[in-house]
C-alpha cells in the first residue's frame, strides 16, 4: 500500500506548552486512539492541565 505524503505542514512544535483548549482534536495524553494513518487529522496530546505534551502531527 502506497500512502502518498500530505502536502503543507504536517508538525506544529509551537503549539507545545501552550493550553489544549485551544487547539485541534484534544486528547488526554496517553489515550488509546485507532492506529489508522488520516491525512486529514492532527492530534494533540494534552496532560491533566490542559497543556500539550508532545508535538501534534497529521496522522
Amino acid at each position: 500500500m502506497n500512502i502518498q505524503q500530505p502536502q503543507g505542514k504536517q508538525q506544529w512544535p509551537e503549539c507545545v506548552g501552550k493550553t489544549a483548549e485551544k487547539l485541534m482534536q484534544l486528547l488526554p495524553y496517553n489515550s488509546m486512539v485507532t492506529m489508522d494513518y488520516r491525512m486529514d487529522r492532527v492530534r494533540v496530546l494534552h496532560d491533566g492541565n490542559g497543556v500539550v505534551q508532545q508535538i501534534p502531527h497529521v496522522g
